[in-house]
């Protein structure tokens, strides 16, 4: 299986950073798992709606542009279906029954996701109603598609 996680902007937390390699090199002997950036774009403070949304189209049009034909996308949006860690480990595991191995998932800007980029989506996944930083979420979401692939093995990972 590929997955690639398409996440708007930079990390520059080294301790987030730390995370990240650490589960980058846990999924590497079960999926081939890259993340690529997009550059976000300035968005100070007082926008008007108008103004945010040009600026979710400018990072959408760069996303898609990464989104590859076939590519099972799901994007990370507040909207979306909150799964159990067993919800997405099995929605993973049925993907790749299907045929489906090279996934996308998505993380937004500050500002959220174009609905261009919604839209293209096969899925939303939410993790809850509350707003976590999205250099924070690429963290918990290598996370949780470690223990799905650990959950889809049956091979123990602390609960």
């Amino acid at each position: 299986m590929n997955i690639r996680v398409i996440a708007v902007g930079k990390v520059k937390d080294n301790y987030i950073n730390s995370g990240i390699d650490e589960f980058l090199k846990r999924l590497r002997p079960y999926a081939g798992i890259r993340i690529e950036e997009v550059t976000d774009e300035k968005a100070p403070e007082g926008l008007s709606p108008k103004e945010e949304e040009i600026i979710r189209a400018r990072e959408g049009e760069k996303i898609l542009r990464l989104i590859k034909d076939g590519q099972v996308v799901v994007v990370l949006a507040i909207e979306g279906k909150a799964y159990s860690s067993a919800e997405l480990a099995a929605a993973i595991a049925a993907w790749g029954l299907q045929g489906k191995s090279d996934l996308a998932f998505v993380i937004g800007g500050s500002l959220g996701l174009h609905k261009s980029v919604l839209e293209r989506a096969d899925a939303l996944l939410s993790f809850g109603k509350m707003t976590f930083p999205h250099q924070l979420m690429r963290l918990i979401l290598l996370e949780q598609i470690y223990r799905a692939f650990k959950i889809n093995r049956g091979e123990p990972y602390h609960k």
